[in-house]
């Protein structure tokens, strides 16, 4: 069978389940669309989390980054593993005995402000819909290859599928949804990496080969040809590292505290029974992330020595066009690999100087290792599921949080506070289908790679959410005249840093230009220094929060009790 008709076959089999658990699920009531009833297992939740968490940044790109970047796409290891450590010790346990189920409740309530909501909800909605445009564009690389369309007709497919479930079952249907993806995503990165291992090193665990002798008898470490390989074809060693360590530390900061406001991820801690229950849920999810991300420094290295071998040949003098393996063709067709014959010798060949007569986007490497590897069909249509399933369960979460934001914080608590609850949910709704729209136009224009596009929308959760929470949570003086200044200015900072480099002046997007060197991905950290220092500057020149709001801050320092979630 072909890997085409095996990729629907198992495709379809996984929709077929999605799509079967949001009716089975389906939300009644506000409570069961915004926390699933605040009724779900730790372990289902930790899985649902890690599935939320693990969006196609993680599995489609992260891997692709290291592969092309080497040791310096440590920093997204880095900060994405420690951003959740943050999140689940230091800031969820505290957000859940407050019992507010969005960030812009807790901000609204905390800093007793309607306008205070206002300006969470709008940055909120930014943060969503810049993430959300790297989920589409996974789902669109995946569908490109795979069932053989373009990028455009498979986002829109999957925007099909994430509104049915997504606007249908709530967080109810996705959490239950997110359990069955963590299933198949996890299975579609651990299967190839374990085969890929056994293959080239002799070892069944792939961290453990990702370190080990080749089993070609030639006694070289792993990693150490693929040194060799990258100097001699004029690439940086790939162990050694390039960015500066101002920006290596910007960008881990950036993606580690903006984690820790991404509101998809926060509300996660609320469909659970008891705070217990969320320390317990937290802890799960951090083992079944760690499995995919201890697993993709492996992949990304198993996938770059394949690429370079099958390439240039084993003699690297290039491998003639007619002779080059099936999975060049079937990418070159999604238009996400060229070849240009400089030399006009027929051959291609791959490298890192003015040799160089390839063009691969970096987004296809895990998508494309086991058809390098030459693994079966079956392997290869596995993985195609998973980076669905990790694009659509992130996209769910985050459509949901720009729903909730627009129809519980903006309309029920700010603009229409007498609508029904089932006008509420309606509006939910509506919000999810216009949200799904939008997001299905930026993952058709995105504004770069996959896991780039992601660290931006950190950046801008950094900026604007993590001071807030913080000295919401830790600061009883602070008041919300210096929450409303920082949020403001920390996200107008970093939004028009981003937008600069990318938008109006790509070709200046280089160290040189940037400032105290630090890249786009990495300015939201500086955009938070700046929203921590107008905030407390701000409030030091205003009133202290009222007596009752400082109280309240004291209480929730001990997060003890049931801390059930409120929608009031």
């Amino acid at each position: 069978m072909d890997i085409q008709t095996l990729t629907f076959i198992i495709v379809g089999l996984t929709f077929a389940v999605y799509i079967g658990i949001a009716i089975w699920s389906r939300a009644g009531s506000t409570h069961d669309f915004y926390v699933a009833s605040g009724g779900v297992n730790p372990v289902a939740n930790g899985m649902a989390t890690a599935a939320d968490w693990m969006s196609a940044a993680s599995f489609i790109s992260m891997a692709g980054l290291i592969s092309f970047m080497g040791y310096d796409g440590a920093v997204y290891l880095m900060g994405w593993t420690g951003g959740y450590v943050l999140l689940a010790l230091c800031l969820a346990p505290y957000l859940r005995k407050f019992g507010k189920f969005t960030v812009p409740a807790f901000i609204g309530d905390r800093y007793y402000s309607n306008t205070a909501r206002t300006v969470a909800v709008i940055c909120a909605v930014f943060v969503c819909f810049t993430y959300v445009a790297g989920q589409m564009r996974g789902v669109g690389v995946v569908f490109s290859r795979f069932l053989e369309v373009d990028i455009t007709a498979g986002v829109i497919i999957g925007m099909a599928i994430v509104f049915f479930y997504a606007v249908l079952g709530g967080m109810k249907g996705i959490t239950y949804t997110q359990v069955a993806q963590y299933c198949v995503l996890i299975c579609a990165y651990l299967v190839p990496a374990i085969f890929i291992s056994i293959m080239m090193t002799g070892h069944v665990i792939p961290q453990i080969g990702f370190g080990a002798e080749l089993n070609d008898g030639s006694g070289t470490y792993l990693l150490d040809k693929l040194d060799g390989l990258s100097t001699e074809l004029g690439f940086a060693e790939y162990t050694s590292g390039t960015k500066s360590t101002i920006d290596v530390f910007f960008i881990t900061a950036a993606l580690m505290v903006g984690t820790a406001g991404l509101p998809h991820v926060i509300v996660r801690f609320f469909t659970v029974p008891k705070v217990r229950d969320a320390r317990k849920s937290a802890g799960w999810a951090l083992l079944f992330i760690a499995l995919l991300y201890t697993t993709a420094p492996a992949i990304a290295t198993f996938a770059r020595v394949n690429m370079i071998d099958t390439i240039n040949g084993p003699e690297a003098q290039g491998t003639a066009y007619e002779e080059a393996p099936s999975w060049i063709s079937n990418w070159e067709s999604t238009g996400l690999i060229s070849w240009e014959d400089k030399n006009g010798d027929g051959k291609m060949f791959y490298s890192g100087d003015e040799r160089n007569e390839m063009n691969i986007d970096r987004d296809i490497m895990v998508l494309a290792n086991p058809e390098i590897a030459d693994l079966p069909a079956w392997v290869i249509a596995l993985v195609a599921a998973g980076g669905i399933a990790a694009a659509l369960s992130t996209s769910a979460g985050l459509l949901l949080v720009i729903s909730t934001s627009i129809s519980h914080d903006l309309l029920k608590r700010n603009l229409m506070p007498n609508i029904s609850d089932k006008q509420e949910l309606m509006y939910a709704r509506i919000a999810s289908g216009v949200a799904v729209c939008i997001a299905g136009y930026l993952g058709i224009n995105p504004p770069g790679f996959v896991a780039q596009v992601v660290a931006f929308a950190f950046g801008l959760a950094a900026s604007s959410f993590f001071p807030a929470i913080i000295l919401g949570i830790f600061s009883k003086r602070m008041n919300k005249e210096g929450a409303i200044a920082g949020m403001v200015s920390g996200i107008s900072f970093t939004a028009a840093y981003i937008i600069y480099f990318k938008f109006i002046n790509p070709a200046g997007n280089i160290p040189e230009n940037w400032w105290f060197g630090i890249s786009p991905e990495g300015i939201g950290t500086l955009g938070m220094l700046l929203n921590f220092a107008v905030a407390i500057t701000v409030a030091r020149f205003t009133a202290d929060a009222p007596r009752d709001v400082q109280a309240m801050v004291a209480d929730i320092r001990f997060p003890k009790g049931a801390g059930a979630a409120s929608a009031h």
